[in-house]
């Protein structure tokens, strides 16, 4: 692409481009020299708005958790029909990318919007009669079930090599093929 025609490269357009390509290529084809081709520029550009791959990571991790729309409850919602939102929200935004569940587990630092929802979901919870611990780990245990739901999901299914004959043996005694003592 001409330098000229080029749209300017952003922090904003780095993590779009790099989730456009998480789709394409999945987390382990991402690089830091295919995202800088896919914006028309050499590696080094894209140093002075992401300083490694993990702000990059971090940076996408947060966009999905933005995405998902969390946030204290509506008006009228019970804190089970917030929760509930709330959990299949996040489920359908990791869904939404290759590896969604993956960038989001090894994110080590989410940005100041996203702590700020949280902070405004946690004291959404205590003025609905949870403690400020109970409601921490509320929202936490359910964002970690859905994050490993996902996860799992997201996986691949294939079972090769060793592991593949000790499924086939564990099958194998479910089906009947071995005496129980």
């Amino acid at each position: 692409m001409d330098a000229s025609k080029r749209a300017p490269v952003t922090r904003e357009t780095m993590i779009e481009t790099a989730l456009r390509l998480l789709d394409e290529v999945g987390l382990d084809g991402l690089t830091v020299r295919r995202l800088a081709a896919e914006l028309g520029v050499r590696s080094p550009a894209l140093y002075w708005h992401i300083r490694t791959k993990q702000e990059l990571l971090d940076g996408m991790a947060e966009a999905m958790v933005l995405a998902a729309g969390m946030g204290p409850p509506k008006e009228g919602e019970t804190w089970q029909e917030w929760l509930a939102r709330r959990a299949r929200s996040y489920r359908d935004s990791l869904l939404a990318h290759r590896d969604g569940a993956r960038i989001v587990s090894t994110a080590g630092q989410l940005g100041p919007a996203t702590l700020r929802m949280f902070n405004e979901e946690l004291a959404a919870m205590v003025a609905r009669g949870f403690t400020p611990v109970l409601a921490l780990r509320t929202i936490t245990t359910l964002s970690h079930y859905v994050t490993g739901f996902v996860l799992q999901t997201q996986s691949p299914r294939t079972v090769t090599g060793p592991a593949a004959e000790r499924l086939a043996a564990v099958v194998e005694q479910l089906d009947g093929g071995a005496a129980a003592p």
